[in-house]
């Protein structure tokens, strides 16, 4: 789930703050009532409103990772995992398993088979 965006955040505070009850200002803005008043406590004690940063560990192939991935991608489209493994712990000096970099090919857009070339087909379709 996305956090709310810091600007309804601020709407609803000042809402609250006008004096409307915390049940009529969760309904006018779609929020729990839990949210209002954490809010509202949130800006009493002077603390930022702004959403913080997701948990948990930061990526282990970072954004400079992704793209010499990418770049191997259309230099070598029929590489093995293991193949780009190596590559990354060579140029970037990441180390991750198979599995990573095949979650990362995913998100990428990118699929492990193989497509048949043209040339591979009219070959195949000559014998036939």
């Amino acid at each position: 789930m996305n956090a709310y965006s810091l600007d309804l955040r601020k709407k609803i505070v000042e809402a609250k703050e006008r004096g409307m009850l915390t049940s009529e200002v969760a309904r006018a803005f779609g929020v729990g009532l839990s949210t209002v008043k954490r809010y509202a406590a949130t800006a009493r004690q002077g603390r930022p409103l702004a959403p913080k940063k997701h948990p948990g560990s930061k990526p282990k192939i970072d954004e400079g990772a992704r793209r010499l991935l990418e770049a191997d991608l259309e230099e070598r489209p029929a590489a093995t995992l293991p193949e780009r493994r190596e590559f990354l712990r060579r140029t970037c000096g990441v180390s991750v398993s198979d599995s990573t970099v095949s979650r990362m090919l995913k998100r990428l857009g990118w699929t492990r088979k193989r497509s048949v070339g043209a040339n591979e087909r009219d070959e195949f379709l000559r014998a036939a």
